[in-house]
């Protein structure tokens, strides 16, 4: 981990999953340099058999997976984007991450995560 922590991000990368915290710090880095506000948006609307075989589900109660996966999916392409995006700007490390989700209208909704890009050294 060390050795990634350190690199330059090449183009088309992304930065490690490991180097991403909702925290401030990384512990065992630094911050050496921040780069600015990373973001990642989808914007995702339900299908109409996916609508159809939600409400089929809370017939039945508990939890919809249908939904579910369709918004940790979403969730997790947001997320990459944000990864890519710091990769970008030469980090190595997004510190501060968060998510947010808006419906834009009826069965659309956006899913933006964000956070700060750095560049991070380990700590000696």
């Amino acid at each position: 981990m060390a050795s990634m922590a350190t690199s330059q991000s090449v183009p088309g990368r992304m930065v490690a999953h490991s180097m991403v915290t909702t925290q401030f710090e990384l512990d065992g880095f630094k911050v050496v340099r921040t780069l600015g506000v990373v973001r990642g948006i989808v914007v995702r609307s339900r299908s109409i058999f996916g609508t159809i075989g939600a409400g089929l589900q809370t017939i039945l109660g508990g939890n919809i997976t249908l939904l579910t996966n369709l918004c940790e999916k979403t969730r997790a392409e947001a997320f990459d984007l944000m990864l890519a995006h710091a990769a970008e700007l030469g980090g190595n490390a997004v510190v501060g991450a968060r998510y947010d989700a808006t419906e834009i209208m009826q069965g659309v909704t956006e899913v933006l995560a964000y956070g700060t890009a750095v560049v991070v050294e380990p700590v000696k």
